[in-house]
């Protein structure tokens, strides 16, 4: 029996190996496809970012307190106008729906007055400062870290609430979505998903579909081999061959998130972790086989390789749908049923990774659930196999 599986394994390797144009499609392609294309969005937004820095933005002060009223001014240049002024509920909700370009302070209209009677003890009261600004527009956003250090350094300065490094600074983010959630959280799952499938397909139709038209998977069912083997042998082989391409991918995800992460002048908060990557890599490797086990078994129905493209196109839309998905949900799912759904949940997992919120039970669950039906299809393709009208049928 293993003597026969190792067979079908190494007439796989060599048709795969011994084909340089397969090999390229299939392994190295997606990993060089993903870091170009993750490397030109990374510029782009870096792009984006630097076109942000000549933005003209508002930075609107209600109460300026003459101690902090040179630090505050400092800020006023062409590409930021200070405005003295009362902040506004109305003024919060346009900065919320991003009707203007600006950043709110508020400060308490006796702040100087209240940092005087701490200091005398008179008062244990630390004087609130509001900060409001909007994280989803990139010239509030910059504008807030730069600003928010300088309010933290006048606050060390003065030592005021010395056993908080936050200080009595109140920060309110009045985004609704975000740029890094949007990009990298909700886009790039898709992505990742398109170039494992680009991979799969190219190696699982012409090995089962390619057998039938070409007629050579007669002769090997009528040999004396157990057509549990055979099917065996099939699974492994795609399966190690389109792990292949499930490292090629990962590989180019490594290599590009730093491209896509760099930049100078603002933090999007996208440093992942060792974990990060790791838990991306598992679930790359279980989506690459939950991809070849079904597409195999299209492959087994189909008359011929051209029959077997046409039978996939509409699992491909499937996966399409799946991917995105979280473009149109705030964040990645927290019910658990949710990563047991095959090719679904590999989506919802990368997405709760590339979010920073990494969760191991459902990445364990999307590996236990991609596991059990790449098995399943595995008992599916033997039955197949056992089938004279499944594999001979014109």
């Amino acid at each position: 029996m293993k003597s026969n599986i190792w067979t079908i394994i190494k007439k796989e390797f060599a048709r795969f190996f011994g084909d340089r144009q397969l090999i390229f499609t299939a392994v190295i392609m997606p990993g060089l496809l993903i870091y170009l294309i993750y490397s030109l969005i990374g510029t782009g937004v870096n792009s984006m970012i630097s076109d942000s820095e000549n933005q003209q933005i508002t930075l609107q002060v209600e109460n300026m307190p003459e101690s902090m009223s040179e630090m505050l001014l400092s800020y006023n240049s062409p590409v930021c106008k200070i405005e003295l002024k009362s902040i506004s509920d109305e003024d919060i909700k346009m900065l919320e729906n991003k009707e203007v370009n600006a950043l709110m302070i508020r400060f308490p209209a006796d702040f100087d007055q209240q940092v005087e009677n701490y200091y005398s003890l008179e008062t244990e009261s630390i004087p609130n400062i509001e900060i409001y600004y909007n994280s989803a527009n990139i010239a509030s956003k910059m504008i807030y870290e730069k600003l928010y250090e300088s309010i933290m350094s006048f606050e060390r300065g003065y030592q005021i609430n010395e056993s908080s490094e936050e200080g009595p600074t109140e920060k309110y983010d009045v985004a609704t979505d975000s740029i890094d959630s949007m990009i990298w959280s909700k886009i790039l799952p898709m992505l990742i998903m398109m170039m494992l499938f680009s991979g799969v397909m190219a190696i699982a139709p012409s090995s089962i579909a390619g057998e039938k038209e070409r007629g050579t998977i007669a002769t090997l069912l009528v040999t004396p081999m157990k057509r549990n083997d055979l099917a065996l042998g099939k699974i492994v082989s795609l399966s190690c061959i389109a792990l292949l391409s499930g490292t090629s991918s990962f590989i180019g995800i490594a290599l590009s998130l730093p491209n896509m992460i760099q930049t100078e002048s603002a933090e999007l908060g996208l440093n992942y972790t060792f974990n990060d990557y790791i838990a991306l890599m598992f679930i790359i490797f279980a989506s690459v086989l939950i991809m070849a086990s079904a597409v195999s078994l299209l492959s087994a129905l189909a008359k011929d390789v051209k029959n077997a493209g046409t039978m996939i196109t509409p699992f491909m839309l499937v996966v399409m749908v799946c991917g995105l998905m979280p473009l149109m949900q705030e964040s990645a799912s927290e019910n658990p049923a949710v990563y047991a759904i095959p090719f679904y949940n590999s989506i919802e997992a990368m997405t709760a990774v590339f979010a920073h919120k990494l969760h191991w039970g459902f990445v364990t669950i999307t590996l236990g659930a991609n596991i059990a039906f790449t098995a399943i299809a595995t008992w599916a393709l033997t039955k197949m196999f056992n089938s004279e009208k499944v594999m001979f049928s014109k």
